[in-house]
């Protein structure tokens, strides 16, 4: 038997919450401090609500009993250090109502495309059958208000529901298209296309036969394929159509909803917290944590004052147990707003164009370059600047947004990926629409701007704005 010795990395249980709470963000620290609030007694949040003009009524008050208890005949009324009313509410009648009322939020849920449809099927005078088929198209649809299911499909799923419920009837598409002509009907008009077209011909079809140019939509429709290649002179050809009936057929074209199910898509707005505010005073950049998502912790100084270093009773100990535990939880906080604070002051002092001129300002920036001035591992980095966000006056951003790759330009310099979007995005917003850029283009562009990229590079950072092509982008008319 002989004797090894090795070299081990452990964390210890501080190390490890330290570590955990770095990684989380605002919201699931707050839940944290208040899960080690309600499990540890000496752990105590700090109350801002100590008013001095209280300290001085209370010295009055007890001066004033104390002079009363002297007296030959104590009066009727002395004072007290609470009033009835700070303990019961009193209400004399039932018709009364509080100064200020709790009030639940009332708020009503936005009703879903699905719903709104049900509640016009379950109105028709269908059959079970029809109704049955009527479900399923409805479930069948996206969330743009197309049917996103073959009738084939539709009808199998219809055929196997009515054989689970015992039902001998046969179901055959021409029926579902029957059911799904008159879905296509009801409110929003178009609802249950297979397609744009389709989506916009339905629409078309209950507008007013007098409608200006209401025929010339119709031909358009025919040749879809035509007008989104913005093929023009196939187009004219192929309909029959001048320019000024081509132009007065899009403008009819343009006041249908092309998406009939976008109105009923939730809408709500999910806010997010700062963790960092960054403001300008006196020509300088100053970063301060947000005050409204630092907890103010303290040790409970009632139970710590029953903690005694001779007593070895299990409650003392447990006291003595808690107590290490919440200055662990402290310091931790503490750790974790010091990096905060740290890496945040780096990335401002890297990103002061995009503060100063916006997005087209933004430098180029890795983890490691932070993780190398601030002297934290990149793991480290990568965890105080996830789910964490810098309000500034360019707007609230994700700490992760500072961070993007460099392409190097022809004076031998680097810029920032964010940066070259940025330029991407305004060369299109200022293009001639008749004659739009293309990749090429918009490469010998940036070149001219000393930004050497490719082709193929501009086009990838194009789709990652979700812009179009430049035959996509053309508008003829």
């Amino acid at each position: 038997m002989g004797l090894k010795i090795a070299n081990s990395l452990s964390l210890t249980p501080q190390l490890q919450q330290a570590i955990r709470l770095l990684q989380l963000s605002s919201l699931e620290l707050e839940q944290e401090i208040q899960l080690q609030l309600d499990s540890n007694p000496l752990l105590e949040e700090v109350e801002e609500q100590i008013i001095t003009e209280n300290l001085s009524t209370i010295d009055v008050d007890q001066q004033d009993l104390t002079h009363a208890l002297n007296a030959d005949h104590l009066p009727d009324d002395l004072p007290v250090d609470t009033d009835w009313d700070d303990v019961y509410t009193h209400q004399p009648t039932s018709l009364s109502a509080a100064d200020f009322e709790e009030r639940e939020d009332n708020r009503q849920r936005q009703q879903s495309l699905q719903e709104h449809m049900l509640e016009q099927i379950n109105l028709l005078h269908f059959s079970k059958v029809d109704q049955l088929i009527a479900y399923c198209i409805v479930d069948s649809l996206d969330n743009k208000g197309f049917l996103d299911t073959d009738i084939a499909e539709i009808t199998a799923s219809v055929q196997q529901l009515l054989a689970s419920m015992d039902y001998e009837e046969v179901v055959e598409e021409d029926e579902v298209s029957v059911v799904l002509k008159h879905i296509q009907r009801l409110d929003p008009v178009g609802v249950g296309a297979r397609n744009l077209a389709e989506c916009l011909l339905i629409q078309l079809e209950g507008v007013a036969v007098t409608t200006p140019c209401r025929q010339d939509a119709i031909k358009l429709l025919q040749h879809y394929e035509l007008l989104i290649s913005n093929e023009l002179p196939k187009l004219i050809k192929q309909t029959g159509l001048n320019q000024d009936q081509l132009r007065c057929a899009l403008d009819l074209l343009k006041t249908l909803k092309p998406y009939p199910g976008q109105e009923f898509e939730d809408k709500t707005c999910n806010y997010q917290i700062p963790d960092v505010v960054v403001r300008k005073k006196n020509g300088r950049w100053h970063v301060a944590l947000n005050p409204d998502v630092m907890p103010k912790l303290r040790l409970n100084s009632f139970y710590s004052n029953m903690i005694r270093r001779a007593d070895q009773s299990e409650d003392n100990q447990y006291l003595r147990n808690q107590m290490l535990e919440a200055k662990n939880f402290i310091k931790s906080i503490d750790e974790r707003h010091k990096t905060l604070l740290k890496v945040a002051c780096c990335i401002v002092e890297h990103q002061k164009a995009f503060l100063e001129i916006g997005v087209e300002g933004m430098k180029p920036l890795v983890l490691r370059d932070i993780a190398e001035e601030v002297e934290l591992h990149e793991s480290t980095v990568s965890r105080v600047t996830t789910n964490k966000f810098m309000l500034t006056p360019r707007g609230l951003f994700e700490l992760k947004y500072f961070f993007s790759s460099h392409v190097s330009t022809t004076s031998g310099g680097e810029a920032s990926s964010t940066a070259i979007r940025a330029k991407i995005k305004k060369l299109i917003a200022e293009e001639n629409v008749r004659k739009p850029l293309s990749d090429n283009a918009i490469a010998s562009l940036l070149k001219e701007d000393g930004i050497d990229v490719a082709r193929r590079t501009v086009a990838k950072y194009r789709e990652s704005l979700h812009i179009p092509s430049s035959s996509e982008r053309k508008v003829l008319i």
